[in-house]
């Protein structure tokens, strides 16, 4: 659902604070009336949606997003660019609302989460599930799902086929990731068969856990399904996966974009997902990173409270 109080609200602020300007500029200089940032959006941008922008972002012409690396979500090259799927969605969010988009790259989820509560940051696109507890502190807005996967070195000697033989060995998880959500529960259903719980080591981000199981550290790699596909296609001679099952305890996750719950800022991301949705955009990326088994039909604002509700 739209929010069009809101949305008027802020233009109606917008407009009589850029009409005010230029008298008090007047005022204080005794020159002529300094000129007023345009209320006009930029070329493409979806009028309502830029209307709708907190006044600080539409001011400032740029949403701030923290990314930690991730692929294919996030890929940190070598000169400092994000690549993947958290830029293309990025990019087209930016269209659709008239500003421009930059990632900063963080250590991981909780620097994430932190840095935006202290205003360091607009918003960050996980992949991070929605739940009641995070959404005291942030809107979320729900734009794809998943379940965990394990990354599996064909070189290992661990006899890892099936996500059971994870019971009683060390699995690399991403710090405060779906991942190690889901391998506790594993680690539950683990103990029903009879076997040892599997051991979590937590590390800051994908790429760590990767380079773990590669050196042997440990014996897989926990990340989402999208992550897991994407590592496998890329390097099909050098690792294969297994996916947690229901009966193992998997769940089918919601993944959201988070923004803080105080800045107004997620009703308008709501809505502009809602446009990349219906103009075909959202189809197009999810195909063009063979995610389509993972899409959702529409985007879900706070999911995670939504199911708590139920």
């Amino acid at each position: 659902m739209r929010h069009p109080v809101r949305a008027t609200r802020r233009l109606r602020r917008g407009l009589a604070a850029a009409a005010l300007a230029p008298l008090l500029a007047l005022a204080a200089c005794g020159g002529e009336p300094a000129s007023a940032p345009s209320s006009e959006p930029p070329e493409g941008a979806v009028p309502e949606l830029y209307a709708a922008l907190p006044e600080e972002i539409r001011e400032a012409g740029v949403i701030r997003f923290a990314g930690d690396s991730h692929p294919p979500y996030r890929t940190v090259n070598s000169d400092g660019t994000v690549t993947g799927i958290d830029k293309d969605f990025q990019d087209a969010l930016g269209r659709v609302l008239g500003v421009r988009t930059e990632t900063t790259v963080v250590d991981g989820l909780p620097a994430a989460l932190q840095g935006m509560l202290a205003g360091r940051y607009d918003a960050f696109n996980g992949p991070v599930k929605a739940t009641a507890e995070r959404e005291q502190q942030f809107d979320t807005v729900t734009w794809m799902t998943t379940r965990s996967s394990y990354i599996v070195p064909r070189s290992s000697t661990a006899a890892i086929g099936a996500p059971e033989d994870l019971c009683g060995k060390r699995v690399a998880v991403t710090t405060g990731s779906i991942t190690e959500e889901q391998l506790r529960k594993l680690s539950e259903y683990c103990a029903t068969i009879g076997r040892p719980a599997a051991e979590p080591i937590a590390l800051a981000d994908t790429n760590e856990t990767l380079l773990a199981a590669e050196s042997g550290r440990v014996d897989a790699a926990g990340m989402t399904q999208a992550a897991a596909i994407d590592v496998t296609t890329q390097q099909p001679d050098k690792f294969t996966y297994v996916t947690q099952t229901e009966e193992q305890g998997a769940t089918t996750d919601n993944l959201a974009l988070f923004v803080p719950k105080d800045g107004e800022l997620g009703p308008v991301i709501l809505d502009a997902f809602r446009e990349l949705f219906a103009d075909g955009t959202y189809t197009e990326i999810m195909q063009r990173w063979d995610l389509t088994d993972v899409t959702v039909p529409e985007p879900v604002f706070n999911a995670g409270t939504a199911e708590g509700a139920r």
